[in-house]
């Protein structure tokens, strides 16, 4: 299938990003299309944070890059990216604690009313029908939840923006395997909703599973990539990176 340009939320072409004079993701190139799920996966230490925050504007990146079809002429700033639609969220889901879940959702659709927006409660209800635990809990201190609840908060007050691209870092850090399968069942149920994700994961069994396309990154740079179905079925990824060694990974080695 041919994909116009009008269909590429994000081309990064041979973008490095760094701290200072210490560069940390070498020439990386990637695209998100409308509607996808992209997974990156590799091991701690890999870049993988380092890419979302250069691509939110939050570290300096050399390079090419584009946001829905606009080639960046200068980095963008993450209040511009987060008016044309892109949202980070950190690993560290940054919530506001003593507020309740509510009062956090609404700060997430600030920027929407600073810009004249006015459907706040409408976007609260498309919130709260996608996660109903949150109704259940709107009125408790954000500081209260357990950790899924706190993530599927960070990921309610990113959708309060309305964003088109939604950038997510280890949204199962810390997560039980139950949870995980909650949360990454939400991410899958954004993308039918029409929104991209690009997804940063460690429990890379799980995000293979939701995901449309794949990168593996090591050391700064992108080792492979692929339909994600064909990146599960890599020996050297099954090997590496899902926690088992299948019949095919002992043979391809042997």
């Amino acid at each position: 299938m041919t994909t116009s340009d009008g269909d590429i939320l994000l081309q990064a072409d041979g973008i490095d990003i760094g701290y200072g004079r210490v560069t940390v993701i070498h020439g990386a190139s990637l695209s998100v299309k409308r509607g996808q799920i992209i997974a990156i996966i590799g091991p701690n230490g890999a870049g993988k944070t380092t890419l979302l925050s250069g691509l939110m504007g939050l570290l300096p990146v050399k390079g090419r890059l584009s946001y829905f079809g606009e080639t960046m002429s200068e980095q963008p700033s993450v209040e511009q990216l987060v008016g044309r639609g892109v949202t980070l969220i950190p690993e560290t889901r940054e919530l506001f604690g003593p507020m309740s879940v509510e009062d956090n959702l609404r700060l997430g659709g600030f920027s929407r009313y600073q810009q004249g927006h006015r459907d706040l409660q409408a976007g609260l209800e498309e919130v709260y029908t996608l996660m109903p635990r949150l109704r259940e809990r709107k009125t408790q201190a954000a500081k209260t939840l357990s950790g899924g609840e706190r993530q599927m908060l960070a990921m309610g007050r990113a959708l309060m923006s309305k964003p088109k691209l939604l950038l997510l870092d280890e949204p199962s850090l810390g997560l039980a395997p139950l949870i995980t399968r909650d949360i990454l069942r939400t991410v899958a149920r954004l993308r039918d909703l029409g929104m991209s994700c690009l997804l940063v994961e460690q429990n890379a069994k799980a995000a293979l599973r939701i995901a449309d396309y794949a990168y593996v990154m090591e050391s700064g740079a992108f080792v492979l990539q692929g339909p994600a179905a064909e990146v599960a079925a890599n020996p050297d990824i099954i090997a590496s990176y899902l926690g088992v060694r299948s019949a095919a990974a002992a043979e391809h080695h042997a």
